[in-house]
């Protein structure tokens, strides 16, 4: 092939519109990659690795199962340890995709832009060694998209709901979906999504290492369970040769065993120091809301003679955090989570609407309002604009702090409940007792996801660089609620006394019984405690009485 015929003069490509005269070997071999995929990358692809450089593709069997998969299957979700291939198993076969299938455009998304660019120029390094007659005719080629002259493109970005909206897609391929925010993913679904099914053929891969109770979490656990169309692959570490437990030992006196068991064993774990034990955490599971619409879960509807709580928090509307509420049936106990709400573009004069919507419909919840910066100005539209009765208020009463109420006369009155370090400290320490002594039962997702990452940082608790809290805020909001005076009133509840007296009783049945020492003297007449001090019956007669004080 002359000079003339190479693309930008690069001698690896081919430019487009070149005629190639094949010989019947090379149609053969072509019709043999067309038909199988797994045989195009086993004998064509080429691969760099780190300590021979350029090579051809020798697959591992997890890697030829995940093909194949690829191959028969629309939607593939993948879970395997760190530097397991799994990135350039893909590559293969969205290069067999664009190669063989005509005008596709093809999608590789990763949580940083350079990674994702990264994974295009290992296409292109295979496609680059192709041999000239399996070649397409290149059109463009550069970092971020190529395209060929069969009119299939590829391009590189990273994973967001802007970097693909407005485009129509045959492949999108996600890398390290785990590592992507939640609140990316959740947008860059709901973005995507409709684009997506909207072919007969089109298909999602997400491939990742766990990286926490995420979103990528939730799409794996759904797929396990069946609730969603994504076949899931997982792959031990012992499946990539020459792993054994030499390298496990060694792995982890480089790291730690909690990198170890996160990135090699692909166990879900959530960040340390968490508020909640991790012990707790990895016991929670969730289920699929009765309703979902427009940021609102509902888990159980309103029940007749039951009292709801609603507790608020508010943030500006700005995609960064979220404006989030809980609904918590107090009327027996446990508590139980049984609706929430979670939205980061609804604007806070919008708010009290929806807020008033849902507490008239779980029969006139009480709702309690942080009125931190614009939580005010919620808290203020439920009182004044929409004049909802059962708001509940707190006022400064000295060295009590802020104290709960229904309505109080005098100056420092708030429409709510302002966060200070003593209230949030209270509201966290009540909210650790309650979910793990299974007083507050918890079955959504998103909130259980927010505890795995809320951490402690300064003598208190905030959520994890990167992650949210809000959902988690309003059960410390709740939390706080259920150690007031008012609190009891309403609900003839003592949450705290009825956490002591459990507690206490489980310390005495866990306690072996001591029993007390005699030496025979006069056993009827004496005893000895256990400081060694003997009790003997006088002339005030019978002293049983002080067994329930020395016990």
């Amino acid at each position: 092939m002359s000079n003339d015929e190479h693309y930008l003069g690069n001698p690896l490509l081919k430019k487009a519109n070149i005629s190639i005269e094949y010989t019947q070997e090379q149609i053969d071999e072509i019709v043999k990659c067309y038909d199988d995929p797994l045989y195009f990358a086993e004998n064509y692809v080429q691969i760099v690795t780190i300590d021979k450089g350029l090579q051809p593709f020798k697959m591992y069997p997890f890697q030829k199962k995940m093909i194949k998969r690829f191959h028969d299957n629309r939607f593939n979700i993948c879970k395997l340890p760190r530097q397991s291939g799994k990135s350039t198993t893909v590559c293969a076969f969205l290069l067999h995709y664009a190669i063989f299938n005509d005008n596709v455009n093809i999608a590789i998304l990763a949580n940083k832009a350079n990674t994702a660019r990264d994974l295009l120029q290992r296409l292109q390094t295979g496609y680059e060694n192709l041999p000239k007659w399996l070649q397409q005719g290149v059109l463009s080629w550069n970092k971020g998209s190529l395209e060929l002259e069969n009119k299939s493109r590829i391009f590189a970005a990273s994973t967001s709901a802007s970097s693909v909206r407005g485009s129509t897609f045959n492949i999108i391929f996600l890398d390290e979906f785990a590592f992507v925010p939640n609140t990316v993913a959740d947008n860059f679904f709901s973005s995507v999504y409709p684009t997506i099914t909207s072919g007969q053929s089109s298909k999602v891969i997400i491939v990742s290492t766990p990286f926490g109770m995420n979103h990528f979490y939730k799409l794996w656990d759904d797929a396990q369970k069946q609730k969603n169309s994504y076949i899931p692959t997982d792959v031990h570490w012992t499946d990539v040769p020459g792993r054994d437990e030499k390298f496990k030992a060694t792995t982890i006196a480089n790291t730690s065993e909690s990198q170890w068991r996160q990135e090699f064993e692909c166990q879900f774990l959530g960040s340390t120091d968490t508020l909640i034990s991790g012990a707790k955490l990895s016991s929670l599971t969730f289920d699929t809301p009765l309703k979902s619409n427009s940021g609102l879960d509902v888990y159980e509807y309103p029940e007749k003679d039951h009292t709801y709580v609603l507790t608020v928090d508010v943030a500006r509307g700005v995609e960064k955090d979220y404006s989030a509420f809980a609904v918590i049936d107090i009327s027996q106990f446990p508590h139980k989570l049984v609706a929430k709400y979670r939205n980061n573009q609804i604007r806070p004069i919008v708010f009290p609407q929806v807020i008033k919507e849902i507490a008239v419909n779980y029969n006139r919840a009480y709702v309690l309002c942080e009125v931190n910066d614009v939580g005010d100005q919620v808290a203020a539209g439920l009182h004044y604009d929409l004049e909802y009765e059962n708001l509940l208020m707190s006022s400064m009463r000295g060295r009590a702090g802020q104290v709960l109420g229904q309505g109080f006369s005098g100056k420092k009155v708030q429409l709510g409940v302002k966060m200070s370090k003593a209230t949030k400290k209270v509201g966290c320490l009540n909210l650790k007792a309650l979910i793990e002594e299974n007083k507050l039962l918890i079955s959504d997702f998103d909130t259980i996801s927010e505890l795995t990452t809320f951490i402690q940082k300064n003598n208190s608790f905030e959520a994890e660089e990167g992650r949210n809290d809000d959902l988690v805020m309003c059960l410390v909001i709740y939390s706080w609620l259920i150690q007031q005076d008012y609190f009891k009133e309403l609900t003839d509840q003592d949450i705290r006394k009825r956490l002591y007296e459990e507690q206490k009783n489980q310390i005495e049945q866990d306690m072996s019984p001591f029993g007390f020492i005699t030496d025979g003297i006069n056993e009827e007449q004496s005893f000895v405690d256990t400081q060694g001090t003997r009790w003997h019956v006088d002339e005030y007669g019978d002293m049983s009485y002080m067994w329930d004080y020395i016990s």
